[in-house]
């Protein structure tokens, strides 16, 4: 996506069910004109699964009543079709930062704290010197924690643009952290990606 953002499409209300229950997303664009499962249907059962991923709702319907039922289903705001993109990305940015202040500050695994506010490191309460990429492959990794991460995501989630992204400096941040933290605390999970803790 142009703005930044490393996203995952879904065509289907069942398909987007099946991503955003299985993946760690930090917003959800959902079309409540999906079709199959329906897109009131889809944020029904997040909110019912207690995913808590802030969530836009997009609708062509005008009515205010449909837009107040979204809202009190669990959707954290909505845009009216059509709509300019703009709009849409200036509105997820704001989700973003609203959840990320409520985000836990220091992320802690073991003997190791990431300090999320300070963008510290430390490994049993002595900091380590990290650079910007690295903070933020393991704050990514530690945010995802026990799940698989491919490759992919990480380089589209490091890079804004497309024309910065090189599959092979993930690897290498990879290692460096690897060296810093402790060779077990991010596993490759061959032909799939990385999974920390």
């Amino acid at each position: 996506m142009q703005a930044g953002f490393a996203t995952e499409t879904a065509q289907t209300g069942t398909d987007a069910l099946a991503i955003a229950s299985s993946s760690n997303f930090e917003a959800i664009v959902l079309d409540l004109g999906l079709p199959g499962l329906s897109g009131v249907e889809v944020l029904k059962q997040l909110r019912s699964r207690n995913i808590v991923t802030p969530i836009i709702i997009l609708t062509a319907r005008s009515t205010w009543t449909e837009k107040v039922e979204g809202l009190r289903l669990g959707a954290d705001d909505y845009l009216s079709k059509p709509f300019h993109t703009p709009e849409l990305v200036a509105r997820v940015e704001a989700l973003v930062r609203r959840s990320t202040r409520h985000a836990a500050p220091v992320l802690v695994h073991g003997n190791l704290e990431l300090d999320v506010v300070n963008s510290e490191l430390r490994l049993n309460g002595v900091a380590i010197e990290a650079t910007s990429l690295e903070y933020r492959l393991l704050r990514y990794l530690m945010q995802r924690a026990g799940r698989i991460v491919s490759q992919t995501e990480l380089v589209e989630a490091l890079y804004a643009t497309s024309a910065m992204r090189e599959s092979n400096t993930v690897e290498v941040y990879i290692s460096r952290l690897r060296r810093k933290i402790g060779k077990d605390r991010i596993k490759t999970i061959r032909g799939l990606g990385y999974r920390f803790g």
